[in-house]
């Protein structure tokens, strides 16, 4: 991946996660390859789907597109600078992914990742 964002990550707020795994098992064609009480993960063609029981610690609740990025704290301050806000700060979620989200003038959800 080059300098140019890209949406490869996609997470959905749900509310039975047993019943919702069915559901994207079946459309994916594929188990995932997380599986938790508190996340579950799927990673097909490249994309990330990901189930959050309840809208998981960030309170989701519609989908949310995460966009991969090179340097997510020079595009949080791009993006804030052309008016969006940030309502979760860029943070370590392990394996050395920084995850970081905020809305646009609409108050639409919008996600960034950076993997280092």
């Amino acid at each position: 991946m080059g300098d140019t964002p890209s949406i490869k990550t996609v997470l959905h707020p749900v509310t039975d996660v047993a019943k919702a795994k069915d559901v994207y098992t079946a459309l994916l064609g594929t188990a995932p390859q997380t599986d938790s009480e508190y996340y579950v993960g799927y990673d097909v063609g490249g994309q990330h789907i990901g189930l959050l029981p309840n809208g998981g610690p960030q309170g989701l609740t519609s989908p949310v597109a995460y966009w991969h990025v090179p340097d997510i704290e020079a595009k949080l301050a791009e993006v804030t600078a052309a008016g969006a806000v940030v309502t979760e700060a860029a943070h370590d979620v392990g394996g050395g992914r920084l995850v970081a989200s905020f809305t646009d003038p609409d108050g639409n959800v919008l996600g960034l990742v950076q993997d280092r």
